[in-house]
């Protein structure tokens, strides 16, 4: 069986935690083929973001059109959309090459240092121009409340609020609850049929940078290989509590999580087995 091949639309994190460097780990560990195209390179580690660099929308775009027309695509997850240009450049490429195949969108907007990831403008575009493509949508309480205009503080108003950016166009959205206190975690699964709350025990560690950029990925990469959105969700999310569980503690500040989880050691033996 060939690889799933999935296109990650975003920024680089030089931290190697999140960003590009955490998607292509993601789709790699779960048995896809990553290709890319880099939006921004950020000066990044597990202590915040020291500086961001946008890459040029006609580049942007070149990416895109020289990794579909020769590989392929079978699923788009984006991360990092910085400003508008940058947004209609990916909308548009992906409208000519890949309109045929689902997009995961994360909507990456602030890093979880708090630092501001997006210009001003981009949100409402994001809204407008990429949004109503996406098979599913995966934004984080502050994202959806910046999306909404209003906050999210309770469980009880995330099913509200999941249904209300549906009206933005998504097929799906998943709402993650992670920024709300306690110690379990919960996330909503919302679509035309309805809401599905997804439960699990908070994992306490400070290895959790790059948590949604790993989670899109791995449900962009099961959506690639065609398992049914809710399948891919689970799974998704399942890969994710492992590589929390299993994360060992890197920098600072707050580290990345175990992408490697999946994978055997291997040439570690005089044998090389």
């Amino acid at each position: 069986m060939n690889p799933s091949r999935i296109l990650i639309i975003a920024g680089s994190d030089a931290g190697g935690g999140a960003g590009i460097q955490a998607d292509i780990k993601t789709v790699t560990a779960l048995g896809g083929y990553a290709m890319t195209a880099v939006t921004a390179l950020t000066a990044q580690n597990t202590c915040g973001v020291q500086g961001v660099v946008g890459v040029e929308p006609a580049f942007i775009r070149e990416q895109i059109r020289s990794v579909v027309s020769d590989l392929g695509v079978d699923c788009v997850k984006t991360g990092m959309l910085h400003d508008d240009a940058v947004i209609d450049a990916v909308a548009d490429e992906l409208q000519r090459g890949a309109a045929h195949v689902p997009w995961v969108v994360d909507p990456v907007m602030v890093a979880q240092s708090g630092a501001r990831l997006v210009g001003e403008g981009a949100m409402a575009r994001l809204r407008s121009v990429i949004m109503p493509q996406a098979r599913l949508i995966t934004p984080n309480l502050p994202e959806a409340a910046a999306l909404l205009g209003r906050p999210i503080d309770h469980v009880g108003d995330m099913e509200d609020a999941a249904r209300a950016l549906l009206a933005f166009g998504p097929e799906a959205v998943l709402l993650k609850g992670g920024h709300l206190g306690g110690g379990q975690l919960t996330d909503v699964l919302a679509t035309a049929d309805g809401c599905e709350r997804l439960e699990h025990a908070r994992i306490d560690t400070r290895s959790d940078h790059g948590t949604g950029c790993t989670l899109a990925s791995a449900i962009a990469e099961g959506l690639g290989r065609e398992l049914p959105l809710a399948h891919a969700v689970h799974r998704g999310r399942n890969y994710l509590q492992r590589a929390l569980a299993t994360a060992t503690p890197l920098g600072a500040g707050h580290g990345p999580v175990n992408h490697a989880h999946t994978v055997a050691a291997f040439g570690l033996t005089p044998t090389g087995r």
